[in-house]
């Protein structure tokens, strides 16, 4: 017997934000094997599987994500249910297809992280697990066959993936294709940056269903660690470069599983991803937003919506501000975070036709929703982005930096006393921005200064890594602010 939450401590296989995460090497199939059974256990006792019910598995293109389906598949197997292969396709074409058919599903993927990582989100019937939810995996003790795994943590039988099938992914496409008009893009030059994302395919089916005319650029056998937050340099000069050669109206991309967008304008700029997500929720008549308390403040000042929910980082946090607002009567409903990944709480009704809720992160209809606002109202995307109250952010991190480090290190801004916790602030960040007004600890601490400026000093829940999140009037202040930042944090090491 093995209960989940020594199985975390023992292995170093941790929940993140919406599943657990590990190094490669650590995510044994006999780890794997137990999660899995952890969370159709979890689900069984809550009466929400039967016995012989089908179970969805997908996964992105990491080098260990096949062996990794594999050993979910066996320990589905093992808890008398049926194992369905998806395919390597977008998070969130995977929870769509498992809520449209009160189907439960994993998908193997590690997001953003690097290769030698990985990870499983578990989805419910309804849609992504909450912390309520994890926290009865966690309590699970399970019972694993004795004979099921060899001494080094793998499977002794021979294991084997059913067939994939191309369901899952083809409801994703027609979700987009029967709610947008089909010359929604008529006449818009797009270039997708494929690298190793999941949703490149997707991307291009979608577009060119709506009428775009799409160039795929990019393309990636080995896996390429895209992160919407903290774009890499080569990503930055990639677009640009493409911008200058291809007469682009825009570029879209995602990062590895295909639930976080980037949008670039005709010049190859990327769009924020909180930027990303206003302009996104206002093209569909939102009435209701919830996003982190990291993102831009533009959506406050911007006046399109009726209310606006700020929360802690992390999509299990925007989904219950979400049922929060619908429960208020707000409608449409949506929420996003800083990396731009876009969730909908409640259908959206337009001409006689609907988009269902989808209430997990998606990149796809943010790139389709900013492209046919610009179109239909004659703007490029830079116009359609000029037309918010000027406040930008940046974001950067520190890989490799332990999350006991962050936690000394920002206990020092949250010791329960308001004045004492702004002049720590101002002692280390004082120099620099300014005298401090407040510090608000919902997630990490972020500091307002008088000025009107932010920083805001987070580790991730995913990685051993320390972000900073800055916000100014410019996009240079924000960014020369993050630089300062990254050095005072470096500084943090010795």
């Amino acid at each position: 017997m093995l209960k989940i939450d020594d199985l975390m401590a023992a292995s170093g296989v941790k929940f993140g934000t919406s599943g657990a995460r590990g190094r490669v090497t650590d995510m044994t199939d006999r780890v794997c094997f137990a999660y899995t059974m952890g969370f159709l256990q979890y689900l069984r006792r809550g009466g929400r599987l039967a016995g012989g019910g089908d179970v969805g598995i997908a996964g992105d293109y990491r080098a260990s994500s096949g062996r990794i389906m594999t050993a979910c598949a066996a320990a589905v197997r093992a808890a008398g249910c049926r194992p369905r292969n998806f395919g390597r396709i977008p998070t969130p074409a995977l929870a769509a297809h498992g809520i449209a058919r009160g189907m439960p599903t994993l998908m193997v993927t590690g997001s953003h992280i690097p290769d030698d990582r990985n990870g499983i989100k578990f989805n419910l019937p309804t849609g992504e697990i909450l912390k309520d939810d994890e926290a009865g995996i966690r309590a699970q003790t399970v019972d694993l066959p004795d004979d099921a795994f060899a001494a080094d943590g793998s499977l002794a039988a021979a294991p084997s993936l059913p067939p994939a099938e191309s369901a899952a992914l083809e409801a994703y496409v027609s979700r987009y294709l029967a709610f947008f008009p089909r010359d929604w893009l008529a006449g818009l030059r797009v270039g997708v940056y494929e690298h190793s994302s999941v949703a490149r395919d997707a991307f291009h089916a979608v577009l060119t269903g709506l009428g775009a005319t799409v160039t795929r650029l990019g393309r990636a056998d080995a896996f390429i660690p895209v992160d919407t937050e903290a774009i890499r340099p080569e990503d930055v000069d990639l677009a640009k470069a493409w911008a200058a050669e291809g007469d682009f109206d825009a570029l879209v991309s995602a990062d590895g599983d295909g639930d976080r967008p980037l949008v670039a304008d005709a010049d190859g700029h990327w769009l924020r991803g909180d930027i990303a997500g206003i302009l996104c929720a206002r093209e569909l008549g939102a009435a209701g937003v919830v996003t982190p308390v990291s993102s831009n403040t533009a959506v406050e000042r911007c006046g399109w919506f009726d209310a606006v929910l700020r929360t802690r980082i992390g999509s299990p946090y925007v989904i219950a501000g979400m049922q929060t607002l619908r429960e208020r009567g707000l409608a449409p409903v949506v929420g996003y975070e800083a990396n731009g990944g876009f969730l909908i709480e409640t259908d959206i009704a337009r001409d006689g036709r609907r988009l269902p809720a989808l209430p997990t992160r998606d990149a796809v209809i943010v790139a389709v929703a900013i492209l046919g606002a610009a179109r239909r109202r004659g703007l490029s995307v830079a116009a359609l982005t000029a037309e918010l109250p000027p406040r930008a952010t940046y974001s950067d991190r520190i890989k490799d930096f332990p999350s006991e480090l962050s936690a000394g290190r920002l206990a020092a801004f949250a010791t329960g006393d308001a004045a004492a916790d702004r002049a720590a602030a101002a002692a280390v960040f004082g120099p620099a921005f300014g005298e401090v007004a407040a510090v608000d600890h919902t997630d990490g601490v972020r500091m307002t200064f008088a000025s009107g400026e932010i920083a805001h000093l987070r580790p991730s829940g995913n990685a051993p890594e320390l972000r900073a999140y800055t916000e100014a009037d410019s996009a240079r202040r924000a960014r020369d602010m993050n630089r300062t930042c990254m050095e005072i944090l470096n500084g943090w090491r010795t």
